[in-house]
């Protein structure tokens, strides 16, 4: 079952083959483009805020957070994790645009949570080099998303880590539950 109302059918509700998902999604652009007007912001958000959050498709960061154009940074990957690339892109947000509050957002039913490590080295089995990278798989989301305020909170390439805050979004009810730092 699809929750795309772009995704195009034909008769019966079946979903149609015509292109790829990347022509779909570039025909939408268009229709989008063609409506467009500048809004006239520059990359500042208004909100002075960055919220890091899982890439899952589930969650409509904008919507759970009442969120507008404009309002904040969005920093995604998979589950969430303060990666160096996070820490990257948030050190650019507070010292080159504004930006002093962090907002993390782990959710429910996190893939991450059913990998462990040993990814990688199935990766380097199969391509015959091992990933730079750390899987970050957790079990445990409430640990990992108090990892992720401490990943923030001890920073030193970070102005602003005073109002960092973690929470975990529950993928069935839509809720935010924060998580307590200690």
């Amino acid at each position: 079952m699809t929750t795309s109302a772009s995704v195009p059918t034909g008769p019966e509700g079946a979903i149609t083959t015509d292109g790829t998902v990347i022509d779909r999604l570039v025909e939408a652009n268009g229709e989008y483009a063609a409506a467009f007007t500048d809004p006239g912001m520059d990359a500042r958000p208004v909100l002075q805020v960055a919220v890091v959050a899982c890439m899952d498709a589930r969650l409509d960061l904008h919507a759970a957070l009442g969120l507008e154009l404009g309002d904040c940074h969005t920093i995604r990957n998979a589950g969430g994790a303060v990666t160096d690339d996070v820490i990257r892109s948030l050190t650019i947000s507070q010292r080159a645009l504004g930006t002093r509050s962090v907002i993390l957002i782990h959710h429910t039913g996190c893939g991450l949570e059913s990998l462990t490590e040993d990814f990688r080295q199935e990766l380097e089995a199969e391509v015959g080099q091992r990933p730079a990278w750390s899987v970050e798989a957790f079990r445990d989301v409430d640990q990992d998303v108090r990892q992720s305020m401490q990943r923030v909170r001890t920073n030193p390439f970070l102005l602003h880590t005073d109002d960092v805050r973690g929470f975990v979004f529950d993928v069935k009810s839509g809720l935010l539950r924060e998580i307590d730092p200690a």
